[in-house]
């Protein structure tokens, strides 16, 4: 599908980092010795450090493909990573430059052929256009025109529907905005919840949710009819259960679970897969504690298999396993400041966190452990050898993952 607010750019493209003049590069070394000491951190599980912004990242994208993972920080570019080179030496970045502003929020279109982020000072989103060059990088080229500013107070979330069908702006009143692709807004939500702390749009795409002051999620369906003209935006549930106000929650992959951290020091799992238009209502499967949270706000990360929770509070990450609801690992220390964004990747073998100006990329152990117990749990109940095969081979994938990271338990 072709994006229509990618027609008719005006060219803006910027090549590697390494055609830049040589008095840019002077310039930009005299500036690098005014710069504070980067942040030091190391860990046997840290499988890398991504290191090209001069600014502090605040949001990180990972595309659809699995191929890229777009950082974006205060420094006015935006830096897109090869997630092949995530286990080199080197870490390749491509480079977009934010003109006379920057930003603070990045998302990938569902096709990866273009991003859209949030102008800190323009307060509006902006449309970046991905273009290949035959030497294998990209230019990238801004719409003439950014959206238009509809938002009364600061936007804390941008999110585009895997369809294609509609982005979600979320500012911290209580207002979601669903536009279409050229900058119209479709609907307009009252979350009615005192103030938006997160939203985003579900994977599947049917979904927007919130969270806020009040001790629950609202989720809400935005319906298409069946020529994908846009109809309506409807409730459709909530979770209900925590007694103060919800920090953050997020999606498994399939849409079929969710999880939500609370004010109140808990963490819950929540298996949204349910008959909403018959009344069902989502099924609480675990609580787990999380004290932080009872004191600093924090976000989360879901792994996509939903087996693995990630926490973050300060600059600290703790890994759940979501089945046992026990803690399996724990970051201390990761940024040298707060954690602004933390996100798996697409194969749930990596945790990628930002808060400096870095990106650290760690092993995700306890997804491989979760996939260890299942297989085992599956394998007693194989009837038949092609299947025992199959999950003796994911077993032993898993198991040889684990030790070659030395986290294989005995």
């Amino acid at each position: 599908m072709t994006w229509p607010f990618l027609i008719g750019q005006k060219a803006n493209g910027f090549p590697l980092d390494k055609s830049l003049k040589s008095k840019k590069q002077k310039q930009q070394q005299r500036i690098r010795k005014e710069k504070p000491q980067q942040h030091n951190f190391t860990h046997r599980l840290l499988a890398a450090a991504l290191k090209s912004h001069s600014g502090n990242i605040s949001c990180m994208d990972f595309s659809s493909n699995g191929k890229y993972l777009a950082t974006c920080a205060d420094d006015r570019t935006v830096r897109i990573w090869s997630t092949k080179d995530f286990l080199q030496r080197e870490h390749r970045s491509m480079r977009a430059n934010v003109e006379l502003d920057h930003a603070t929020l990045v998302r990938f279109s569902p096709d990866c052929r273009a991003f859209i982020v949030w102008l800190a000072s323009g307060d509006t989103l902006r449309v970046f256009k991905m273009t290949k060059r035959e030497d294998g990088g990209y230019t990238f080229t801004a719409t003439p025109e950014d959206f238009p500013k509809k938002h009364k107070a600061p936007v804390i979330n941008i999110s585009i529907a895997d369809t294609g069908k509609f982005i979600m702006t979320a500012s911290s009143d209580t207002t979601i905005l669903i536009w279409n692709l050229k900058g119209q807004v479709l609907s307009t939500i009252n979350t009615n919840q005192m103030n938006n702390i997160h939203a985003t749009i579900s994977p599947c795409s049917r979904f927007v949710a919130s969270c806020g002051f009040t001790p629950d999620v609202k989720v809400w369906e935005v319906c298409f009819g069946k020529k994908g003209d846009f109809q309506e935006v409807v409730r459709a549930f909530e979770l209900k259960g925590h007694s103060a106000a919800v920090h953050f929650f997020a999606f498994s992959n399939d849409s079929r679970r969710m999880v939500s951290v609370s004010k109140d020091g808990t963490w819950k799992l929540w298996d949204t897969d349910v008959e909403y238009k018959k009344q069902q209502d989502p099924y609480l499967l675990r609580t787990g504690r999380f004290e932080e949270a009872s004191t600093m706000p924090c976000r989360l990360a879901l792994s996509p298999d939903a087996q693995v929770l990630a926490l973050a509070s300060g600059s600290s990450i703790h890994l759940y396993n979501t089945r046992r609801g026990e803690k399996e690992e724990c970051f201390e220390q990761v940024h040298g400041e707060c954690i602004t964004d933390l996100s798996f990747d697409i194969t749930g073998r990596f945790l990628a966190s930002c808060g400096d100006r870095a990106v650290r990329l760690f092993h995700n152990t306890p997804g491989h452990r979760a996939m260890v117990e299942e297989m085992q749990g599956l394998l007693k109940r194989a009837s038949n050898e092609s299947t025992r095969q199959r999950l003796q081979q994911q077993l032993s994938q898993a198991q040889e993952a684990l030790k070659s990271l030395g986290a294989l338990k005995k």
